[in-house]
């Protein structure tokens, strides 16, 4: 399992939003290619799923809470089961673990990716904050 933490020095609200644009996604998770389904996101609700290097595959958020957030995906071969937790002093805990053959294979490309999901996800709530603000 890997895992990370950092404080986004925004609210709860502010960070669940840009977890829970599905369709959103594919801005700030490079893993991600597009993403295709409803803009509504609601526990079992499924997204087809392109990813790099263009494997299709279905992504469904499985746990919706005001602190916690479930998002399982996979392709043929690989399935990860990841998790967003939530602090209420804008602490956010991402742990994710792979499972399959593909997933094996690729384990070591994916070293230190929850601290860049982090990171990633830190910088996508803040241009949202500046877009509304301008």
């Amino acid at each position: 399992m890997e895992k990370a933490t950092e404080t986004i020095h925004a609210g709860q609200a502010a960070i669940r939003q840009v977890l829970l644009d599905a369709l959103g996604l594919p801005e700030w998770n490079e893993a991600f290619l597009a993403i295709d389904g409803p803009r509504e996101t609601n526990p079992g609700t499924r997204y087809a799923l392109r990813v790099r290097p263009g494997f299709t595959g279905e992504l469904q958020y499985t746990v919706v809470e005001a602190d916690r957030v479930e998002i399982v995906w996979q392709v043929p071969g690989f399935r990860e089961v990841g998790t967003w937790t939530i602090g209420a002093d804008s602490r956010v805990t991402h742990t994710f673990e792979q499972s399959g053959p593909l997933a094996n294979v690729l384990r070591p490309a994916y070293r230190n990716i929850a601290t860049i999901r982090l990171a990633r996800l830190a910088n996508r709530v803040r241009q949202l904050q500046l877009a509304h603000t301008a």
